[in-house]
């Protein structure tokens, strides 16, 4: 999908990560099993509402991919920098190299990351400028598919009509409410994690700062709103189509916004 593959070897990375595919897999597999499919086939849900539990968790787990393998931003050794920015770059006193301002050195990846954001476990990479989109997507996804897990685990006791037909697999059949209490576990412990996270990377984008800026204190003629929001979103994600920020198939195109361009407006 034109993204540069960008692999970091970090078993700490890959423990977590593993984590989160498998609380994917869970919901993915035993939810389905257990509730949407035995209430469509006796006519108490729509194939809407199945079709769009598909649809969440194959969006999610598409931006984890992507945003687990996309190249964060990762600087060249020997970068080109324009005449017209050399004021605006600076060298890094880590690998010695120069990097746009606003970029930071990962110590765990080992380079520098054009406006760097953090570094995530959960997705074993770094969150820079080219992979910031992807790591939103999956933030406002993973919400949405936790959420809509917990309604249906709530709706299947408490509001669909009970169902006459035993589920065909025994195991699911004997385990059923020890699945779905495993299941709004995961949901609400997800949901309350994201959503603390989810709130601090937008007003991130609003305020237009990194986390790192934040927690370094070290711009504040950055940290001040500078930006019509419309605008900072669509830099961090590529387009002024605002329909496209919320698709991870497609291929980011970054919008040519000079680095020192805060620091002028």
């Amino acid at each position: 999908m034109g993204l540069r593959i960008h692999f970091v070897v970090d078993p700490q990375g890959w423990c977590c990560m593993g984590l989160i595919i498998f609380v994917w897999l869970y919901n993915t597999i035993f939810i389905p099993k257990v509730i949407l499919f035995p209430h469509y086939e006796e006519g108490h849900i729509s194939a809407m509402a199945v079709l769009c539990y598909y649809f969440c968790s194959l969006f999610c787990i598409t931006s984890l991919l992507r945003a687990s393998i996309a190249d964060p931003g990762k600087l060249p050794e020997n970068p080109k920098i324009p005449l017209t920015e050399r004021e605006f770059w600076e060298l890094c006193n880590k690998c010695n190299m120069m990097r746009p301002k606003r970029s930071h050195h990962c110590s765990r990846c080992g380079h520098c990351v054009r406006r760097m954001d953090h570094h995530c476990p959960w997705i074993n990479n770094c969150v820079g400028e080219d992979n910031h989109w992807l790591f939103l997507q999956l933030c406002f996804y993973t919400q949405i598919l936790s959420s809509y897990t917990l309604i249906l685990d709530f709706c299947h006791y408490y509001y669909f009509l009970p169902l006459k037909k035993d589920n065909w697999d025994v195991f699911v059949y004997r385990h059923e409410l020890a699945l779905l209490r495993i299941s709004a576990f995961m949901g609400l412990i997800i949901l309350g994690g994201i959503s603390g996270l989810f709130y601090t990377q937008l007003m991130g984008i609003f305020t237009d700062t990194t986390s790192i800026e934040k927690m370094s204190n070290c711009c504040e003629d950055i940290s001040r709103p500078r930006k019509p929001w419309q605008q900072t979103f669509s830099e961090v994600f590529g387009t002024r189509w605002k329909i496209l920020w919320f698709i991870p198939f497609r291929q980011r195109q970054p919008l040519r916004v000079p680095y020192h361009f805060a620091n002028h407006v």
